[in-house]
């Protein structure tokens, strides 16, 4: 019988994300070629690899037709160069995709049956819009099985600001605002751009480079985002500028037991300590990863005392403030989100867990001091995802005074 194994993140990439839509980076690039691309540039930083001791690839789609649907995992796999002895499958649980691929190859490396895996998600908007397509079975509404507005993520996030009152616009747009400003800090600081994968790009121009994130709004004010539409209620407070935007992009992760690290000589950048997903109501989506949070660190025998870096996707600035009240941590609390996220960076859907993952093992590497760290979001239709992290980085002797 196999034995139980220890689940180590030995390396995470992404291509930059893009704008969906026309005039975004990646209007005429497809998306299978996004998580291809993306899943060359893992295996280029991983020479010591072997790549037959890959035991199984997993990559995420919310929306699975058209250039990613055909079972994604396997004809990634097979575009990117793998043995076709590799195997490879698709997984959808919308926004938490490529966590759920994460706990996935985790689960199977974790129960001794893999040594190495592939995990990551992709997700063109601007080519398969959330819901494009989808046959809504009519007993969801027709036996109030969940609310209309369970299907309208933007309702959604309203419904969040008329449950706590306390999470108003003006907390909103400042969170969304230093978001940006976080993310503009860290570009100039060189944090982001190590782990990016350029991708090639065609538009009207001629032929181009995509190297950085295609939503980052520096110059954003509280003035500015005061007078943006709302565009999913009349005087509402969810806006373009406290909102992730719709974004193209691809992540990839690659797993291993630390046995098998140790002995192909690849590095251990994180290990996994606990996973957790929950459901909430539909309706009221964003506060997901509140539950799944809390199951995780039960199963972990910790505390939310206990973490000392926080990445947490920033579908919706309230969504993101909801789990923050629940937890009694401020809203500029500096273990939250220290290269801001999803507001600036952009949230292609099944992509986003592995980019928490990707600016959490960063910063364990800076932050020695910092031994658990936690990757959360909520997830469309009522659910949520959260991960707990230990940083093999970790010093007791560190003086900085974060966990």
């Amino acid at each position: 019988m196999a034995e139980r194994s220890e689940v180590v993140f030995v390396d995470g990439v992404r291509t930059p994300f893009g704008r969906a839509g026309e005039k975004g980076q990646y209007w005429n690039t497809r998306s299978d070629d996004l998580i291809v691309k993306a899943m060359i540039g893992l295996l280029e930083r991983n020479p010591n690899l072997p790549q037959d001791r890959v035991d199984d690839v997993a990559i995420a789609a919310t929306t699975q037709t058209g250039d990613q649907g055909l079972t994604l995992g396997r004809t990634a796999a097979i575009l990117a160069g793998l043995p076709l002895s590799v195997p490879g499958f698709a997984i959808d649980r919308m926004c938490a995709g490529a966590m759920t691929s994460v706990a996935s190859i985790g689960s199977m490396i974790g129960f001794g049956q893999y040594d190495v895996g592939i995990a990551g998600g992709v997700e063109h908007m601007g080519r398969h819009p959330m819901g494009f397509g989808a046959d809504v079975n009519p007993r969801f509404l027709a036996e109030k099985l969940v609310n209309p507005d369970a299907l309208n993520m933007g309702v959604t996030a309203e419904n969040l600001h008329d449950r706590f009152p306390a999470l108003t616009k003006e907390r909103a747009d400042r969170y969304g605002m230093r978001s940006q400003q976080k993310v503009a800090a860290a570009y100039a600081a060189g944090k982001i751009q190590p782990d990016l994968i350029p991708v090639a790009i065609k538009s009207e121009a001629g032929w181009g480079l995509a190297t950085q994130d295609e939503g980052m709004r520096p110059e954003t004010t509280m003035e500015g985002l005061a007078g943006l539409k709302t565009p999913f209620r009349p005087h509402g407070r969810v806006s373009a500028g406290n909102s992730s935007p719709l974004t193209d992009g691809a992540t990839v992760s690659l797993l291993a037991s630390a046995h098998a690290a140790k002995e192909l000589g690849l590095t251990t950048k994180m290990r996994l300590v606990s996973f957790a997903f929950a459901g909430v109501a539909p309706e009221v989506m964003g506060i997901g990863p509140i539950p799944s949070t809390e199951k995780a660190l039960r199963k972990a025998g910790l505390t939310i005392g206990d973490i000392g870096l926080f990445e947490l996707n920033e579908a919706f600035s309230v969504q993101v403030l909801s789990l923050l009240d629940h937890f009694g941590i401020d809203d500029d609390d500096p273990r939250v989100n220290p290269w801001g996220g999803a507001v600036a960076i952009g949230h292609p859907l099944a992509a986003s867990g592995v980019r928490l993952m990707i600016q959490l093992a960063r910063q364990f590497q800076e932050h020695p001091e910092v031994r658990y760290g936690l990757t959360a979001m909520c997830v469309g239709l009522g659910q949520g995802g959260s991960m707990i992290w230990e940083n093999p980085n970790f010093s007791s002797s560190s003086k900085k005074g974060a966990k």
